[in-house]
């Protein structure tokens, strides 16, 4: 991971076996009760929080080397979190005061919903925990949805107190539950008003003032109309009340299948051309009914389709695409060499470093989107089409394609407001089920898909290749993938705004019963403190200058790209027709009758795409028109920050894209500086280039993976495998190896 083969120093002696260190003997832990409980940390509770239980003399491992020090306090559940309260907290400190500190999940804490597994230890042997224990452990182990690993020692832990703690942790993390019984109703009922964040302008699209804006905004209001038919669900419990629809449709057609079979509107392209998505109809086995359903289609696909103006493209995601199995066994494999259980393990597997990677696919998948993307991103662009995305039931694969190619297409998707606005748009609007995908309830875990999260992954390597072209940094990604797992937030919590309507009591049929209200994780002032925030805004964003009355006048909305594109002429369909071929693909499609699937093993580009492809590449870049990410085997990179950040022998101190920041930002400063003086200006900076660089001063103190990391200590002389160690080679191989250094940012 860190170096080739593991490399970085030190000999080949074998690795001496991990022992506890104490710095109490075990006799004394129980005699000095009553010191201990002098100086117990305070649990620090939510409103509507409640303990459920707790272990007291209890130690959190600290990992160090290869030997497990540890410091001693209390364990406790509530119906919120896991928390460990240290009686000890500089033992705990990562090396310097916490900069970046979340004001609802504290560093020693777990929300119950990021628990992923729980092990146990017996006789030195790790098993994995479940409900109705005969023996207890003298070790617990939680891997977190997060990637972080958690130790705790149980055997100076009274055992009365140990049956009740890992008893209650596994049955609040691992059982199935109602969804009334989250903690999030029990915070809402306690939280009686909220204060919003005045400075969060995200559009929710819960009014269809909502969607008009976002219509005219995108000049698609020509073509297309805003519709509440589904106003309090009458329609379809899987559609928001509001949404955009084609301008000829009819309301009938809308209620004909109950929502189904209907071409959506995501978005529209500054050339007229717009992107739909659509659910598939109902199966029907009576003739009678398919030919209904099939002479429905037919009318559907006339109103969007209309050669020579209007053309579509359909791209069929349930069949010719990614599966949602793939992308969860992918996943699953991918984050095994990120829960890492101690230093030792750490350098056994470094030397398989990238084989196991690639055998994951996980990269490989989020290639396979950013390809597909770029795909419909052409056709959009250059040939002037309109693409219509299929899926069962448009809430998956539609989500993460249409979401991706606004980021790529449209600026404004590119800022933090209108990033927001995007996901409130097409996955919260779009009846993605955040319940069910992230497996809040426990009650099927085949259901269990991280879709968003890959789709934050993609939009991350579009980040860290075009930094200036967004407003946001991965820290904002990075906190934001967390915000799944924290139950205060309804934002991802539900499956459709109309499970959320119905269980808030908005839908109530009780006139003095009172909704409940609960915050939306947009309001960042409730997790970070001003100063931390400072760390979600990108101060390398260009942002997009402001043309004069001249300048605007004589111009359109097109950036310098697209002068240079190969702008491919809209093919007339032929006599039998272009049209006759897509309505039968898209009617045998949505009837459920799929076609076998496209055996199509390779990664190249179809011919249109790989011209619009390297054009676009062989340009300056234009940060505030079209992007288009690099897809080439090593322009795939792993997300650092997020799923490397606990691990101590991955950081970098001093060193990687942090200390590159902090010195730009310290020559901005200068350079601004300078330019004041020049000016003659009274001193006057923007908030960005006061604050952030405060934040990020001392390049020398941060970690690579800031702001999680300050100083985290870590082996400083790896252990090497002995399993390896020959195929290592001598001294003198290792000695040249240790220069064969690369950075983790770069994988």
């Amino acid at each position: 991971m860190l170096g080739k083969g593991g490399v970085g120093g030190g000999g080949g002696t074998k690795a001496p076996k991990p022992s506890f260190i104490s710095y109490v003997r075990p006799e004394e832990i129980h005699t000095n009760e009553k010191e201990v409980t002098e100086k117990e940390v305070t649990l620090h509770l939510l409103p509507g929080e409640q303990l459920l239980c707790e272990a007291s003399t209890v130690l959190k491992y600290v990992q160090e080397d290869s030997c497990q020090r540890g410091v001693y306090g209390r364990l406790v559940c509530t119906d919120f979190k896991i928390s460990f309260l240290g009686d000890d907290d500089s033992a705990l400190d990562n090396g310097g005061e916490t900069q970046f500190k979340n004001k609802i999940v504290g560093e020693n804490d777990v929300p119950l919903h990021c628990v992923d597994q729980i092990y146990g230890v017996f006789d030195e042997k790790k098993k994995p925990l479940f409900d109705q224990l005969k023996k207890y452990p003298e070790k617990l182990i939680i891997h977190c949805k997060d990637l972080r690993v958690l130790h705790f020692c149980l055997r100076y832990t009274k055992e009365e107190e140990v049956k009740r703690i890992v008893s209650g942790i596994i049955h609040h993390t691992q059982t199935p539950k109602l969804l009334k019984r989250l903690f999030l109703f029990s915070y809402a009922a306690a939280v009686h008003s909220t204060a919003t964040d005045p400075s969060n302008h995200t559009v929710m699209f819960d009014t269809p003032k909502d969607w008009c804006w976002e219509l005219e905004r995108t000049k698609g209001s020509v073509k297309y109309k805003t519709v509440s038919v589904n106003e309090d669900y009458r329609i379809c419990d899987r559609l928001p009340a509001y949404f955009v629809v084609p301008g000829p449709l009819l309301e009938e057609d809308v209620r004909r299948f109950q929502g189904h079979g209907i071409p959506i509107w995501c978005w529209s392209c500054h050339n007229g051309s717009a992107l739909l998505k659509m659910s598939a109809l109902p199966k029907e086995q009576d003739d009678g009914a398919l030919q209904i359903q099939k002479n429905f289609l037919d009318g559907i696909y006339k109103i969007i389709h209309r050669p020579p103006y209007e053309i579509v493209k359909t791209e069929d995601l349930s069949s010719n695409f990614l599966s949602l199995q793939e992308i969860q066994n992918a996943y699953c494999k991918f984050k095994q060499l990120f829960l890492i259980d101690n230093s030792t393990e750490f350098w056994d597997t470094d030397i398989k470093w990238f084989s196991l990677l690639e055998s994951s696919s996980w990269l490989d998948i989020i290639r396979r989107c950013l390809k597909k993307a770029i795909e419909i991103t052409e056709c959009l662009e250059a040939q002037n089409m309109n693409v219509l995305l299929l899926e069962e039931n448009a809430s998956d694969l539609c989500c993460l394609l249409s979401s991706l190619v606004q980021v790529m297409m449209d600026p404004h998707c590119r800022t933090r407001t209108g990033f927001q606005s995007l996901i409130q748009k097409e996955w919260v609007m779009g009846c993605h089920s955040f319940l069910d995908r992230c497996n809040h309830l426990h009650q099927n875990d085949k259901e269990e898909v991280p879709v968003f999260l890959l789709f934050l992954d993609c939009v991350w390597q579009l980040v860290h290749q075009y930094p200036p072209a967004f407003e946001f940094t991965e820290t904002f990604l990075t906190v934001l993938s967390d915000s799944l797992y924290i139950p205060i937030f309804s934002t991802f919590f539900f499956n459709s705004p109309h499970q959320k309507d119905t269980n808030m009591g908005r839908k109530s049929v009780n006139p003095q019963s009172k909704p409940l209200t609960l915050l939306t994780v947009w309001d960042w002032s409730v997790q970070f403190e001003p100063k931390a925030q400072t760390l979600l805004r990108n101060p390398l964003y260009v942002e997009k200058p402001k043309l004069d009355r001249g300048q605007r006048k004589g111009s359109r909305f097109k950036h310098q790209r697209q002068l240079s594109l190969p702008l491919t002429q809209s093919k007339s369909s032929p006599k039998r027709g272009f049209f006759r071929e897509e309505t039968d693909h898209l009617i045998k499609n949505l009837l459920g009758k799929r076609i076998s699937k496209l055996i199509n093993s390779s990664d190249e580009f179809q011919d249109n795409s790989r011209e619009f492809y390297d054009n676009w590449h062989s340009k300056p870049t234009d940060y505030h028109g079209l992007l288009l990410p690099h897809i080439e085997g090593p322009e795939i990179k792993v997300w650092a920050q997020r799923y490397l950040r606990w691990i101590p022998e991955a950081q970098i101190l001093g060193g990687g894209r942090m200390a590159t920041m902090s010195k730009l930002l310290e020559m901005m400063e200068e350079v601004q500086s300078l330019q004041e003086k020049i000016d003659a200006k009274p001193h006057r900076q923007e908030a960005v280039h006061t604050q952030a660089p405060c934040l990020l001063r001392n390049s020398a103190r941060l970690s690579s993976l800031f702001p999680f990391a300050l100083l985290q200590r870590h082996s400083s002389k790896p252990v090497l495998p002995t399993s390896g160690w020959k195929a290592l080679g001598g001294e003198d191989d290792l000695a040249k190896r240790e220069d064969e250094f690369v950075d983790l940012g770069d994988v």
